[in-house]
Parts: structure tokens; sequence; C-alpha cells
């Protein structure tokens, strides 16, 4: 495998092009922006060897593959390494087998400071001797890479992962509201907390770097965080399973996103909760 096509050149895609060219892959890039040494989706998907997508959604990815199609030779791999419905994923699939070309989904986590670095975690879905092929491939993206069942799978345990993360965040935030209220200096609380059982990225993370300190920069958009809770909820709900905390958990994430501005970091939600709190 040589030839890569990568579409989505955002904050997290243009990162993992950079690591995958400095490996010694050829890169096909574009973007809708104008990025990329390529001018259209099929343009970049001539002759490559896999097709990586890093898009916003499903839809998006959907829209940029059935566009590259034409052009994708028989045996190539599409890896769509970005959040998505599972459902969506495995249709897709099903489209793309028709006409010869494979598909994994490898969604990450670890922001832009993980993307930058190349030690990203990626969840896959998919079959198992196409994941293998592509495993060289994924190892110069991430530091850990988890095949987690067939596709789908990886889109689907990435929105659990992410609601789990939601979650965490709200209580993690909520914590450091009460704490602060009651006079308490957050850094020895949060010491308490890391080395006891409520330990999460959020008191490891995001309450240090990004709230006491007023940066708000994660990486990682809230409207974003917004659409994996709610890629969790309708998964859930396409089960028939009943989940009221992550019912709750979408309420305010999606609230949050209409009170604080279009391009919000997600650890924004902060200021949503600070809000609500003094009500």
């Amino acid at each position: 495998m040589k030839t890569i096509a990568f579409i989505g050149l955002g904050v997290m895609g243009k990162l993992m092009a950079a690591n995958l060219a400095r490996a010694g892959y050829l890169l096909q890039t574009f973007d809708v922006n104008g990025k990329g040494n390529r001018r259209s989706t099929r343009e970049a998907a001539w002759g490559a060897d896999a097709l990586i997508t890093m898009l916003p959604d499903g839809d998006a990815v959907r829209e940029a593959v059935l566009e590259a199609l034409p052009a994708l030779k028989p045996g190539a791999v599409v890896i769509d390494m970005s959040s998505s419905d599972p459902a969506g994923t495995r249709a897709l699939g099903r489209a793309l087998s028709a006409r010869k070309v494979a598909m994994i989904d490898a969604p990450v986590s670890g922001a832009r400071f993980k993307a930058k670095d190349g030690t990203l975690a990626i969840m896959v879905g998919g079959d198992k001797k196409v994941f293998k092929g592509v495993l060289p491939v994924l190892q110069k993206l991430g530091s850990e890479i988890l095949h987690v069942g067939p596709l789908g799978a990886g889109h689907a345990v990435k929105a659990l992962n992410n609601y789990l993360g939601a979650a965490g965040t709200l209580a993690g935030f909520e914590a450091l509201l009460i704490a602060q209220n009651f006079g308490l200096d957050p850094k020895p609380m949060l010491e308490a907390i890391n080395a006891s059982t409520g330990r999460n990225s959020t008191t490891v993370r995001k309450i240090p770097q990004d709230i006491l300190t007023g940066r708000f920069a994660s990486g990682f958009k809230l409207a974003l965080m917004a659409k994996d809770v709610g890629i969790a909820a309708e998964l859930a709900r396409g089960l028939k399973l009943r989940t009221p905390f992550l019912k709750e958990t979408l309420k305010h994430w999606r609230a949050a996103q209409k009170k604080l501005p279009r391009d919000a970091d997600h650890t924004e939600i902060y200021k949503y909760l600070e809000k609500l709190a003094r009500r």
C-alpha cells in the first residue's frame, strides 16, 4: 500500500495526513475548503490503494465516498476515520462491496495533540483480513489500535466512548463548581480526586488545562461532542433500550450547543453549566 487519498484536512485531518506523508506514503489530498493537492475527491481517489475520510459526520463521508467510487480501483480500501453513524457505515460498506471495494471504520480518540504526534487511540470495525492489510497505515497515526468487531463496530464504540466522556465532563465540571463555591482550592482537590476513584479525563486534563487556565482549547468542538452523544442515543433507541442518563446527557449538550458560539470548544460547556448553576 503506497498511495493514499486523504479527504478532510481540518484540525485533525491535516495533522494525520502530515504523519502519513512523513512516513513515505504518496498522499493525494482534498478538502472542500480548498486545501489539498487535488481539485476534487474523485481526482484524489484515482489510483489510490486506500481512501481515508476524516470528515464532520456520516453524511459528509457518504457523499465523499460515493463521489470517489468511480475512481477507486477494485481491491482498494475505504477507511472512515470520522465519527459516523454505525448503521450508515454498514449501508455504505454494502454499496462499496458491490464494486469490490472494501471498507473499515476506524474512528479516533485523542484530539489534535495526539493526532500531531501519531499516538491516537483507534477503534476499528471491519473484516479482520482487511484490518490487517491496513494496519501499517494505522500504525503511523495511532499507538493504541484495537479491532472491536465487524463493520460499524468502530463507530459504535467511538460514540459510546464519547458518551462516557461527555457524561464525565458534565460531572467533573459540576464538581468543580461546587468546590469553588464551597471555597476549596481546585488544585489540591484535583490531586485528591486524581489519586482516587473519581479520576477521569476531565479531572486529569480538561479542568487543569482548559478551565482553570481559561483557555477552552481542547481541540474538539462542542458540536462534535453533541453529535457523537446523539449517535449513541440513536443506537440505544434503535435497540429499543431505555437509557435515561444518556438522554439527560444529550439534553444538556444540545442545550449548550444552542447557547454557545457555533465553533465553541467542547470544554466551553462549563460556561453553560456555570450559568445553569446560578439560576
